[in-house]
Parts: structure tokens; sequence; C-alpha cells
């Protein structure tokens, strides 16, 4: 696929991802955007990633502006390290997307940019935007940045928070897999290392195959766990199971952090868990496209209606962002508007444990409906946009195509095309925005209609694709 801004930053495959592309990017992205003190680069652990970010690191110096290379780290531990010091940020990574692709994730000195940010940079881009003549920027290293990170969870949550907790960490290719070890050693839990990968693993945590579930359940076993924490790629969306190895979804994950952490405002796209409208906790949820910049922009504008709100958002994939500065069991912990993995799994285990109870009996206690979604790979984007034209615009069609599975009661098309059934069950439609894949979203009163609504949908849309 042909480099292109989806929902979360520029993704391409990395053999047109050429060192000239990726610093005609990064050279429109400092002459379109404000970028304060500087440029902190980051970069995942993918085999690409280095070379890439070498490139953005060239381009950026010869654009005359000071860099300061944060080498491998999460796309949040970059933000966070980036905005504290008023200066802009490119994170290398593909995220959750296979090793042959990759991109670039741009951040301004006040956090991720936006859509038309990215026009402005498409722009620049196609103009042909010069790096300048001035005298080559410096370079510095921050590896303490990495450790930053750690410490805003330490210093928020204390030595005691998971004290007594027996915790695997799925480690694989993950660029946090150590410092998720290390925040849950300094919060007093016992971290239990499990398959770490010389080898990228494309870890989706909206899409956790069968294999990885029967692995999880069985560590829970074997090692006598009370829950399992991962990430993606580049730490920005957290994969969280209970003591049995059921992988907690992202959206309820969300709920159960915005409920720890008092929120009173959530932002969240449509394709999330309609449970979170029935949170009486919460005086306002507000839906939205899927993508951070979508929930970053209601979040910013709920906080423009009510600047003491206490605002979070939190994507079905379990990314979490928070919006206001909340206060941890033992001290602060700032507001983070970028999408982070340990929040969300962090404040749910603290939470249950000083209740004294089990992540599973606290995600009982939310609103039974349940979600299940899943992905076709290696669909062109262009089909995925005509199939669901066709959908969408011929009624017969429509039917004909859910007869199999129910009866259309009403379409929401607020990002795809989200089919609510008369008998209250879900099935959202849509295209990826980074990635040459077709999601399917599922949505009903219990975990088990939820999946064989998805088996049935996915079956269907495999035939129409």
């Amino acid at each position: 696929m042909a480099p292109k801004f989806g929902t979360s930053g520029l993704r391409g495959l990395v053999v047109e991802l050429t060192p000239e592309l990726v610093q005609a990017y990064t050279t429109a992205f400092l002459a379109s955007c404000p970028i304060g003190t500087g440029l902190f680069v980051g970069a995942d652990l993918r085999p690409s990633s280095p070379r890439i970010a070498g490139d953005v690191i060239a381009a950026a110096r010869r654009a005359g502006v000071a860099v300061t290379d944060c080498g491998a780290l999460p796309t949040p531990a970059l933000a966070l390290a980036a905005m504290s010091a008023g200066a802009a940020a490119i994170m290398v990574t593909g995220s959750h997307i296979p090793a042959d692709r990759n991109g670039l994730k741009f951040y301004l000195p006040s956090g991720e940019i936006s859509k038309q940010d990215e026009i402005a940079i498409g722009a620049a881009y196609g103009a042909g935007a010069a790096p300048g003549d001035g005298p080559e920027g410096s370079l510095s290293a921050r590896p303490e940045a990495a450790q930053a990170y750690v410490a805003r969870y330490a210093d928020a949550y204390g030595a005691q928070a998971l004290a007594g907790l027996r915790l695997g960490v799925y480690q694989h290719s993950s660029v946090a897999r150590d410092l998720l070890v290390a925040v849950l050693a300094a919060l007093g839990a016992t971290p239990i290392l499990l398959a770490p990968s010389d080898t990228f693993i494309p870890v989706d945590t909206e899409a956790v195959d069968v294999q990885t579930r029967s692995m999880l359940a069985q560590w829970c076993v074997d090692h006598q766990l009370d829950a399992i924490l991962s990430t993606d790629g580049d730490a920005d969306r957290p994969m969280l199971t209970d003591a049995t190895g059921q992988v907690v979804p992202g959206d309820v994950l969300g709920v159960l952090a915005a409920q720890a952490l008092g929120a009173q405002i959530v932002c969240t796209p449509v394709s999330s868990n309609s449970m979170v409208s029935e949170i009486p906790a919460f005086d306002a949820v507000y839906l939205t496209k899927i993508g951070s910049p979508f929930v970053i922009a209601a979040m910013e504008a709920a906080l423009s209606a009510q600047p003491d709100a206490k605002v979070v958002g939190f994507e079905a994939n379990g990314g979490f962002l928070l919006g206001f500065a909340a206060q941890g069991p033992v001290g602060p912990l700032a507001a983070l508007m970028t999408r982070d993995a340990f929040l969300p799994m962090l404040a749910p285990l603290v939470a249950a444990r000083a209740a004294g109870v089990s992540l599973a009996e606290m995600a009982a206690g939310l609103p039974a409906r349940f979600t299940a979604s899943d992905r076709l790979t290696e669909i062109p984007t262009e089909r995925s946009a005509a199939f669901l034209a066709r959908l969408d615009g011929n009624a017969a069609d429509c039917a004909a195509f859910l007869a199999p599975i129910g009866t259309l009661a009403a379409c929401d098309r607020t990002d795809g095309l989200r089919l609510m059934l008369v008998d209250g069950r879900v099935v959202h439609l849509r295209p990826s925005g980074n990635a040459p894949e077709f999601r399917v979203y599922t949505e009903a009163q219990t975990a088990a209609e939820a999946a064989a609504l998805l088996d049935a949908a996915l079956t269907l849309v495999r035939a129409a694709l």
C-alpha cells in the first residue's frame, strides 16, 4: 500500500518508506507545524525502525532543528518526554500491523496532530518543502525518557499498590516489555516474564487470535497468575487478562479505568461498547469517529466548555487518554492526552486490589453488554469502500446481506456502517484507516452471542469481499 495517513499517523510498506520519502515527510512536518524547542524521535522494535528513525533525524538536522534521540521506547513515553520539554516528536512505529509495514506518528509540542495538521503536512509534502540552508541542527540523546515514563506510575500509585499479586507480562516484541516489568515491580507486584521474542510479532489487541487466547489461559494455570499484561508493538494499546486468562476487552478496560480515576466526561468512538452510556458516574459521553485525533478533538471541545471537568477518552482497542490531572493513591498523575497502554491496565488492577475483589468481579459489575471484533487482512481499501457504498446505497442489498443473521432496524454512519438489528444486536463494518484490512465489530447481550455474531458476520463479509 502506498504510504498514507490513516487513523493514527502515516503508514505504508517498508519498501515504500524509502529514505527519500521519510525525509520528505519529516521536512514537510517541520515546515508546516509548530515544533517548539526541537524534535524528539523514538522508535519501536521493528527491524526497519532504526533505519527509518535515522532518516527522520537526518532530515530534521538538515532543516536546522535540534534533535533529541530517545531510542526505543513506547509511543506515550515519547509523547510525555516531548511535551514536557515543549518539543515536537516523531515516533517510528507501525503499531500492531505486520513487520513488512511501518509508519510515522507526529506530535506537536501540545500533543498529537489533528486532521487539519495532516492536511497541512500533506500539502507541504506535495509542494516539495525544502529543508533550508541554515546550520545543521544539534543531536543529543535522552535514554532517561523511558524511565520518566516508569516514574509517572510509580510516583502516582506507590510501592504497595499491587503488592501480593503475581502478574504475567507477555513480552513478545513490545517496545514496552521491560518497562512494564519495571512498573509492576515498582508497584509491589511479582512480575512473571513470558515469551520475549527477537522476531517482531504483530499483536492486535482488538483481534486476539484463538491460539494466543489459549496460550494466555494456560500461562495463568501454569504460573498461578492473577492477570497477564501486554501491549501492542508501540505500547499505545493494552491487552489485559483476568486470572483465568480471559482477555478483558479494551472498551471495558476504558470504562473501568475511567471509573477508577473519577472521570466525569468520557469521549470514545462509536465502535466502543454501548454500556459506557449506562454508567451513572459519567455526566456525559460523547461518541466520535474511530481514531485518537477524533477522540482528542471531542476531549478538547469538552474541556473548552468546562475547563475543570475530569475528561478522559478511550478507544475500543483500549488506548486511554487522560485529559485532567488525576490523583493516584500516593501522588499526582499528570494529564496525557495521547493513547496510553499502561494506565488502562494499572488503574483497574489497583482499584480491584484496593476493593478486595478480582478483576473479573469488577468487570462483572458493569452493565451486561458484550462486544467482539476481528479483521480480514489484505483487503484493498477501494474494494472495502465499494462494498460499504453498495450496502449503504441499496436497501435491498443491505437486507439481503444481513438476512442470514438478522433484520436491520437502524444504521449509524458516524464511521463505516454500524448496523443495529431489531433484536438489539449490532454489526459494525469498517475498513481500517491505516492498513489494507477490513474491521468487523459486534455487540450483543452475552459474550457468546457477540462471538457467534462476529463469526457469522465475518463469514458474510469474507464472501462479499
